[in-house]
């Protein structure tokens, strides 16, 4: 069986872990009940790697170190597995969340929900830092699940007396689902916004520079494969860009690609390292392309609520 590693996003066995990020997975028995089904073999025991010795923490608590949260990390990358019957990789669409010596699993969660509610979420954070105090117009293209999640993440941050919804199939019956406006096209719906969500499936640009106002704030969350835009250049020379990693985005992303720079990182801002919007007229953009320590953020934090209940 090959698992994903999530920091580099080579194909690798669980057994050896990934020898450039240092992530091992000892293959415990129930690992060793998928591989039996796997097409390709696992490696020899003797190959295994062991995983550093877990941070010292408080029973309950999270590790606080970097190493630490590899270890959860590790096991996320049993998310992707492959279906032999299918003849390619698949999502298996959950998530093993483990203790921090990964003797046992603590939860299994659904990966696609976990992933939609943390990718709204920082967009809402990015949001809160980057876009101006007083907006009256929220402008989403696209009508998807990101769509949806981040209809209810942005709203949580800022009022707005007018949301707008463009799509080229659904967005009538999005707009009717939460009472906000369907826009005949996208630039109908991005003229005078002052917050943008780009969430769609685009390859090529939806969204252009002479339609975004300035003073807009823009969260650019489609198009991440380094061949794809959803952004024009002309939207690329005009802000100033955030990201959640500079590393990644400069690889993954085909729009920061074509912009060639990157202001700061999200966490940045949050920091106090680099400053957030510097006046009332810069356009912001904050690109995001997800990285594995928001999963994890994400489903530890659902954990330690259902540990409460």
């Amino acid at each position: 069986m090959h698992v994903q590693c999530l920091r580099c996003w080579r194909w690798i066995y669980p057994s050896e872990g990934c020898k450039d990020c240092a992530i091992a997975i000892p293959v415990q028995p129930y690992y060793a009940k998928l591989a039996s089904n796997a097409s390709a073999p696992e490696r020899p025991a003797e190959a295994q790697q062991t995983l550093p010795k877990p941070p010292t923490a408080a029973p309950g608590s999270a590790p606080k170190t970097s190493e630490g949260w590899d270890q959860v990390a590790a096991i996320l990358q049993l998310e992707k597995v492959y279906a032999p019957h299918r003849e390619r990789f698949t999502a298996a669409l959950r998530k093993w969340v483990m203790t921090r010596t990964l003797n046992e699993p603590i939860a299994i969660m659904d990966g696609r929900y976990i992933t939609e509610m943390r990718t709204a979420a920082v967009s809402a954070v990015a949001t809160d830092l980057l876009a101006r105090k007083n907006v009256d117009v929220l402008a989403i293209l696209g009508s998807g699940v990101q769509a949806r999640s981040h209809f209810e993440a942005l709203t949580l941050v800022r009022q707005f007396k007018e949301i707008r919804v463009w799509s080229p199939n659904n967005a009538k019956r999005f707009a009717a689902e939460h009472n906000i406006i369907a826009a005949e096209s996208a630039e109908s719906a991005v003229r005078d916004a002052d917050v943008i969500a780009v969430v769609t499936g685009a390859k090529l640009p939806v969204i252009f520079g002479e339609w975004v106002s300035p003073g807009a704030h823009i969260n650019a969350v489609g198009a991440n494969r380094p061949t794809w835009r959803e952004l024009d250049d002309d939207i690329l020379r005009k802000s100033r860009i955030y990201v959640e990693s500079r590393e990644s985005a400069l690889v993954e992303s085909g729009d920061l690609i074509a912009a060639g720079t990157i202001f700061a990182e999200i966490g940045e801002v949050v920091s106090g390292v680099k400053p957030a919007r510097q006046s009332n007229n810069e356009i912001t953009l904050f690109k995001s392309l997800g990285t594995a320590v928001e999963d994890i953020a994400a489903a530890d934090l659902v954990y330690r609520k259902l540990a409460r209940v």
